[in-house]
């Protein structure tokens, strides 16, 4: 696979790359991320590579991001696929300044513009649900900037499945525009997303897009059992390591994950985060995920995945060590004898029944 093997996003003719280039450490906001030089670089090495795809926010980095991915894109508009979101506050103590509602759609779609300088954004992502908006509202303003030519497409990030699957449906029932991709977090650490999320994109024709697809850089393997229980500082700047730490992501059950991934890393001389990635690519559905930069070395690694091709028994062990619980009424779809009594198994293969849940 390589980067300019382009694939249709979700229920459109729109043509991406399998990966995605994430902006979200782009600039130097935080005084923890890509400089501007080393950001313009990260997204010259994905665009010769055949790159297309790339996807920021209007609050990355205060702004920063999306004015270096704008920066970048002068020289070729039409050949990048740029995506952006809004939802999250960029003012403090204006109370319409966030949230789903048009009025803040509207601004921020014209403010993410002039930060990118260009007259329209390729797929537009609300950012997250905020359960106060009315769907309709959201749905409909979404299609007006559609018809205004302002954004081409339209995505869903950080969503339940039910909305997502109810605002869809209304827009199709009143000629709108629908959702094409949902960003969520999954990988091997957190496959969740497998309960509700990943049935109902692949039922919709919705393309998948991970994010975090490394859980923070856990599944690039530079963690272990040393840092269970580790003295962590309270201050949330102190770096990822403490994130993890405080949030208790550094554990047993995760590192068996991790050890799982270094071994078949080292068996076929990849590395830890390309296993891991490799590893999504594979899952049914052909999730397409975003994967973030702070370096260029982090970068070329983890572009590495595309030639990493994982045999049936190193899936199998991946996805036996990374297992969780399904949830009701999940858990009773995987009950064999009970899902023989609702249909046979050949009406089962053809329905796809056993494989979206399998």
């Amino acid at each position: 696979m390589q980067l300019n093997h382009y694939r249709l996003l979700g229920n459109s003719g729109l043509r991406v790359s399998p990966i995605s280039l994430g902006a979200m450490t782009f600039g130097d906001g935080t005084g923890r991320n890509a400089s501007r030089a080393d950001s313009l670089a990260m997204l010259e090495h994905y665009a010769t590579q055949g790159g297309n795809f790339i996807d920021t926010a209007n609050i990355y980095n205060f702004g920063e991001s999306e004015q270096i991915v704008g920066e970048f894109i002068q020289r070729d508009r039409s050949r990048f696929v740029v995506a952006s979101k809004y939802t999250m506050g960029m003012v403090e103590g204006q109370p319409n300044a966030s949230g789903n509602h048009r009025k803040n759609m509207r601004e921020s779609v014209d403010a993410s513009l002039k930060r990118l300088d260009t007259d329209y954004i390729d797929l537009y992502w609300l950012h997250m649900w905020e359960f106060r908006t009315p769907v309709a509202e959201v749905m409909r303003a979404l299609d007006d900037l559609v018809r205004a030519g302002k954004v081409l497409y339209v995505a869903v990030s950080d969503t339940p499945a039910w909305k997502i699957a109810e605002a869809n449906t209304l827009a199709e029932c009143r000629g709108w525009t629908p959702f094409i991709a949902m960003q969520a977090e999954y990988h091997l650490i957190d496959r969740t997303a497998e309960r509700e999320l990943v049935p109902m994109c692949r039922d919709q024709n919705i393309t998948v897009m991970p994010w975090s697809p490394l859980a923070s850089g856990l599944l690039s393997g530079k963690y272990s059992r040393a840092d269970i229980g580790a003295p962590a500082s309270a201050d949330q700047r102190a770096g990822r390591k403490t994130g993890l730490q405080l949030s208790g992501a550094i554990n047993d059950r995760n590192l068996a994950i991790v050890d799982v991934v270094r071994k078949i890393a080292t068996s076929i001389d990849a590395t830890p985060s390309q296993v891991a990635l490799a590893w999504l690519l594979a899952q049914p559905g052909r999730p397409l995920p975003i994967i973030g930069a702070r370096t260029m070395a982090q970068l070329t690694d983890n572009l590495g995945s595309l030639q990493v091709t994982l045999d049936t028994a190193q899936l199998a062990e991946l996805n036996e060590i990374s297992q969780f619980q399904p949830g009701f009424p999940n858990k009773l779809y995987r009950n064999k004898r009970l899902r023989n009594m609702l249909v046979d198994r050949d009406a089962a293969i053809e329905s796809g029944f056993q494989e979206l849940y399998d």
